[in-house]
């Protein structure tokens, strides 16, 4: 703290004391103010790793090699998750930059793990540092591309350092201006860090770690470059490199390791001059098209590796079956059809932008989120979907039969959406069963090669606009906002048990039953009986009573309302629920390949999935 100036030495001595306590109280509101600057609703900081301390790399235990009585603790040295001590001014911002010497403090056994971001992926890095962590990986490094970040994440206690980018710290949508300012950060970051002379394990941040890759990585001291793939069908079924001379996939760099060969470093300094030459260059193209100048030589002696780039650079390719695309993970399982153990999955191949990759990530559980997620003010709808065996299992696989089970589907959960409406709940999405793939491009169903199982359970952004669901749409013209939680919500680990405990089954029965009434109310333990078709008012009236019940879960959702009496109301949420499902794609051999999803499908008489006609057709039912 600045030391106060005293009064002059002619005042009484009470009032150099008196101005002291003033000043310092102004001073801590001062540094009270700056660590709230930020954000006023900051993630907490994440739970402490069970079981990371004592784990060993190299015959050294991590938590004793990051600081130890010989070596000063440092904010570069210091744990992960130790904030900084209580009341300590945040260093000046030339501090945070990147230096040989910060990298020597957290490399270990020669390697340094490296991801970066903008403040709009928080919550993705510290799901990526909390799994690297979780497996006793702390040899990590953050790059902020902001300072809001970077103070965020100085206070959590994340090692972090400024990339001097100053970018904004909205969401980069992909093949904007900003996403490919992120791409050349990256180049430039790769361009930094080589030269220090460790090895890069590079990765974007919508990934995260299932299994510490570094013992994977060393088994193939000799390549330069080992790089992730978009390859979707398997050229080997062991954990070996994929067979390179069957690889059709590109190149994907969001998972790369580098070791700082002269060949690298030639490689990535070219890289840099291309992607700066163009503003416009896809960073992963430019990557792709460098690797190929020369390639196809096997190195003798490791045939899973080929030269490339100069013809000197030794390229290996990560078996996607276990460094796993969004496809090869949420759409094939392959690791799990391999009996495999995945180290990794980075959240390609969807459908809903930034919002599809968090949403993919939660239906696997494998996303952190803050406690105030798993609990709500309104509590929970679930239910138990009800699909004919004639839908899912018999038939061809076509885009007729995929359809008709995909609407069976929508009318439930249109039917669940308007009673979470109604009742102020969350709608905990049911598991959805597609018998098509989704691609971007025309195919025959699913793609020839893939170990795509039909039918299979689909990511949610293959029929669902997750961005536009959470999206803060004006309630004037689409009503109130309906929230909503994936399907696998219910089974976290990280579900609160007073909340898993508050469970309530509702059991649907025939309105002409003598035993389902209103009146009949359940005893304890007893389901609540709920009449087909029941009207707003008797949802409220038996859900009233149950306000403080956290769950609500109902054995169908078939005929379970009969819809809303108020036509104002219908409207709005007709206006918004329109909205909340995409399209398929795509037919093949058409100029014109995918067909929207109608939520009210079953309103149109002979309603049939088909592609639209002209391009004048081609566009939303609701638009």
């Amino acid at each position: 703290m600045a030391p106060w100036c005293p009064a002059e030495s002619t005042k009484p001595v009470f009032v150099g004391i008196y101005g002291a306590v003033i000043g310092g109280f102004a001073v801590s509101a001062l540094f009270f103010l700056l660590s709230s600057f930020s954000s006023l609703a900051a993630p907490p900081r994440p739970l402490q790793v069970a079981g990371a301390a004592g784990v060993s790399v190299g015959g050294a235990n991590l938590s004793s090699v990051l600081s130890t009585p010989s070596q000063p603790e440092t904010m570069y040295n210091r744990p992960i998750w130790k904030p900084p001590p209580r009341g300590d001014r945040m260093p000046p911002q030339r501090a945070f930059r990147l230096t040989r010497e910060m990298v020597s403090a957290r490399a270990r056994g020669g390697v340094i793990v490296v991801t970066f971001g903008n403040y709009a992926f928080l919550d993705f890095i510290l799901t990526w540092v909390r799994h690297l962590t979780d497996l006793g990986v702390e040899n990590l490094l953050v790059g902020a591309m902001d300072t809001k970040l970077l103070r965020e994440l100085y206070l959590l206690g994340v090692p972090v350092f400024d990339m001097g980018s100053r970018m904004a710290t909205e969401d980069a949508g992909w093949g904007s201006p900003t996403f490919h300012k992120m791409g050349r950060e990256k180049v430039l970051l790769i361009n930094t860090l080589v030269p220090f002379g460790y090895e890069l394990l590079m990765c974007d941040t919508d990934m995260v770690w299932l299994k510490n890759p570094l013992p994977y990585l060393a088994r193939y001291p000799d390549a330069d470059l080992l790089t992730s793939s978009d390859q979707v069908i398997p050229t080997v079924t062991d954990d070996s490199l994929e067979n390179w001379r069957e690889v059709t996939g590109a190149y994907n760099i969001g998972i790369f390791h580098w070791r700082p060969t002269e060949s690298a470093k030639r490689l990535a300094k070219d890289w840099k001059n291309l992607v700066l030459s163009d503003d416009t260059l896809w960073d992963q193209n430019a990557f792709n098209d460098l690797v190929h100048k020369d390639f196809g030589h096997p190195v003798v002696g490791e045939d899973e590796l080929v030269y490339s780039y100069d013809g000197k650079l030794k390229l290996g390719v990560l078996p996607a079956s276990i460094f796993c695309s969004g496809h090869t993970y949420f759409v094939q399982g392959m690791h799990q059809q391999l009996r495999l153990e995945p180290y990794a999955v980075h959240t390609t191949f969807q459908y809903a932008g930034t919002a599809g990759k968090r949403h993919r990530l939660r239906e696997a559980m494998l996303f952190f989120d803050q406690p105030s997620y798993y609990d709500s003010q309104g509590g929970f709808i679930s239910f138990r979907p009800n699909i004919p065996k004639s839908l899912l299992l018999d038939g061809a696989h076509t885009v007729e039969s995929h359809f008709a089970l995909v609407n069976y589907q929508l009318k439930q959960i249109r039917t669940a959406l308007s009673i979470a409406s109604l009742l102020k709940r969350t709608l905990v999405m049911p598991p959805l069963w597609c018998r098509l793939d989704r691609m971007w491009f025309g195919h025959p169903g699913v793609m020839e090669g893939t170990m795509t199982r039909q039918p299979f359970l689909c990511p949610m952004d293959h029929v669902f606009e997750v961005h536009v669901m959470l999206k803060d749409l004006s309630k004037e013209e689409f009503g109130p906002h309906i929230d909503f939680r994936e399907y696998s919500f219910l089974e976290n680990p990280s579900l609160p048990k007073q909340v898993k405990e508050s469970f309530l089954e509702v059991e649907l029965c025939s309105e002409h039953s003598t035993g389902c009434s209103t009146a009949n109310r359940t005893k304890k333990g007893r389901p609540v009986l709920l009449p087909r078709n029941s009207t707003e008012q008797t949802l409220l009236d038996i859900f009233t009573s149950y306000k403080n019940i956290k769950i609500l879960h109902f054995s169908s959702m078939v005929d379970a309302f009969g819809g809303f009496s108020d036509a104002a109301v219908d409207t709005k949420f007709r206006n918004r629920v329109k909205r909340y499902v995409g399209l398929w794609c795509c037919v093949q051999f058409r100029e014109i390949g995918h067909i929207y999803y109608d939520m009210y499908w079953d309103e149109k008489p002979g309603w049939k999935p088909l592609p639209p006609q002209t391009k004048e057709e081609d566009h939303p039912p609701w638009s």
